[in-house]
């Protein structure tokens, strides 16, 4: 195949300025014409098809370790299952479930539940617009954490302090001075989690992680800062991004009060595929790779976009629309492959609690203000507010468990 020079004038490249706001067009036009393309401003190769993607995801010629190596950063990301690769990113999974997994997550789902209510109690309370943002989505992923580490209310403001800044190491293009931030938050981060191990309550599920023998103490905190950066983050936006589809839409809205806990976790998929807040993932291939759309040599940096793989129109129909109970519905969003997200079950099931909720008590909730703006970053895909009148509270006796997942829901999920 040859490649194309480069993107066509009239489209922002997706890594520009303008682009970043809305990398669509541009992800639409590579996806097209070259799926497998090398690009002359970064030097890099993006993957934009969805069986280009897909294929890659599986194929160890493209190493998630090396991907992580080559970063915009001049220190190394602590030993976890996103810096390692083969027998030894599978001999650090398997732990990582005991913090992640089904039984893990079943444990604390009647605490989230909780947590969901009281943040939309505090909402109701202070009678204003809500920034679904900061208000919602940043306090749920605190909470979701702060429940599976065993943290007491004076350690929330700490967690959810150092995740928002060791966040950035989700980026591998972040700038070097931006790479030195996020450096610095996650060595607070690891010492702050390092203190609070030993204090943990032995029966939550980051005290039978500390108290498994597979791993050393040094690995055990890689998996636990790896939980914070990948699942803190990817959470507190992803209720943000769903809002922004969800609240137009009062006849999905109404679909999901009628249809309960599951068409909440049917919505919740096609919400992420849709604006998944890490929008590509990094590789670098250790020797050549044949891909569906192209080949790539050895020794390059490449990323699977992920964001371009989940509307492509060979795959889903109506790719730009929010088709809320599409089925089967094989997005991207988390990545897949043996470096599938393990915080992806913490995501989608912690966002069908908010939104079930969201939706059955607050019927006539609407966008306020002008048209909301997305942040000029590349990860995550974010919005830089969104204000939310939540309008009429409409409690009653099956509101706060009508879309929430419980602990059995949560053991049965897709993984």
């Amino acid at each position: 195949m040859t490649k194309a020079a480069g993107l066509p004038a009239h489209l922002a490249h997706p890594f520009s300025p303008a682009g970043r706001i809305d990398p669509y067009p541009a992800y639409a036009w590579l996806r097209t014409h070259d799926p497998v393309h090398r690009d002359p401003m970064t030097g890099m190769w993006l993957v934009t098809g969805y069986a280009d993607c897909a294929a890659l995801l599986k194929d160890p010629a493209f190493s998630a370790a090396s991907g992580q190596r080559e970063r915009s950063r001049d220190d190394d990301l602590p030993v976890s299952m996103l810096t390692t690769d083969g027998l030894d990113h599978t001999r650090l999974r398997a732990p990582g479930a005991l913090l992640l997994g089904p039984a893990a997550l079943a444990s604390v789902a009647d605490a989230i539940a909780a947590d969901a209510d009281a943040l939309l109690d505090r909402a109701v309370e202070r009678g204003v617009p809500v920034d679904a943002v900061e208000e919602l989505g940043a306090p749920l992923a605190t909470a979701v954490l702060a429940r599976l580490f065993g943290l007491s209310e004076d350690g929330r403001a700490t967690l959810a302090a150092l995740a928002r800044a060791a966040s950035v190491n989700l980026d591998p293009l972040a700038p070097p001075q931006i790479a030195r931030v996020g450096r610095a938050a996650m060595g607070e981060l690891t010492r702050f989690l390092d203190a609070h191990t030993d204090r943990a309550d032995p029966h939550c599920p980051l005290g039978r992680l500390a108290a498994d023998t597979r791993l050393t103490r040094q690995e055990m905190l890689g998996v636990l800062g790896l939980a914070v950066v990948g699942g803190w983050q990817p959470l507190a936006e992803a209720v943000g991004n769903a809002l922004y589809w969800l609240l137009p839409r009062p006849e999905v809205r109404a679909a999901l009060r009628a249809g309960g806990r599951d068409a909440a976790d049917t919505a919740v998929d096609e919400l992420l595929r849709l604006e998944a807040p890490i929008p590509f993932t990094a590789r670098v291939t250790v020797h050549d790779a044949e891909l569906p759309g192209g080949r790539v040599p050895a020794g390059q940096r490449v990323l699977a976009v992920l964001a371009a793989a989940n509307r492509d129109p060979a795959v889903f129909a109506d790719p730009d629309g929010l088709v809320w109970d599409r089925r089967p519905n094989p997005h991207l969003a988390f990545g897949g492959g043996p470096h599938f997200c393990l915080a992806a079950r913490l995501v989608k099931q912690s966002g069908a609690t908010l939104l079930g909720r969201i939706v059955r008590r607050f019927p006539e909730a609407v966008i306020a203000g002008p048209d909301p703006r997305w942040a000029p970053s590349l990860i995550p895909r974010r919005l830089t507010a969104l204000p939310v009148d939540l309008g009429t509270d409409v409690p009653d006796a099956g509101s706060r468990d009508a879309g929430v997942p419980d602990a059995a829901g949560l053991q049965d999920a897709h993984a």
